[in-house]
């Protein structure tokens, strides 16, 4: 048999072996796809949304709660994109609203931080608050 010829029929896969060599040496050389850009801060405040509930959490912690309040109402309006900022507005704003003895929206405000981000819980401190913690306990099963 001449060593150029085709290999002999009883080994017909040979055939394929260069064509399948040549694809695994090609399929080595793909490059994997960069990894997405990280996002930052400055990337984060640049969306309303999210600069909205930045607001509303730093009025909050200053005690403007009038001013946290429509800050946050606003994140949510505009959209915040992440289910836990979601939540974190929703919060805060049953905290405000149960301070101020609108025990019925503190409620709902609970009901939609949980809609929004299914593992949202309050720590053991802000559960254990004796004006929202109640209305919390309330809804939890």
């Amino acid at each position: 048999m001449n060593p150029s010829s085709s290999p002999s029929p009883r080994h017909p896969w040979l055939r394929l072996l260069p064509a399948a060599l040549a694809a695994a040496l090609f399929a080595g050389c793909a490059a994997p796809p960069p990894p997405p850009p990280a996002v930052g801060l400055a990337d984060l405040m640049e969306q309303p949304a999210e600069r909205a509930l930045v607001d509303g959490v730093r009025a909050y912690d200053d005690a403007r709660y009038a001013q946290a309040e429509a800050a946050l109402r606003q994140s949510l309006q505009l959209g915040l994109n992440s289910p836990r900022d979601q939540a974190t507005a929703h919060k805060l704003l049953a905290f405000i609203t149960c301070t101020s003895e609108r025990v019925a929206d503190c409620r709902e405000q609970f009901r939609q931080a949980r809609a929004a981000d299914a593992s949202f819980a309050l720590s053991r401190s802000e559960a254990g608050h004796p004006v929202w913690g109640p209305v919390y306990r309330s809804l939890t099963p």
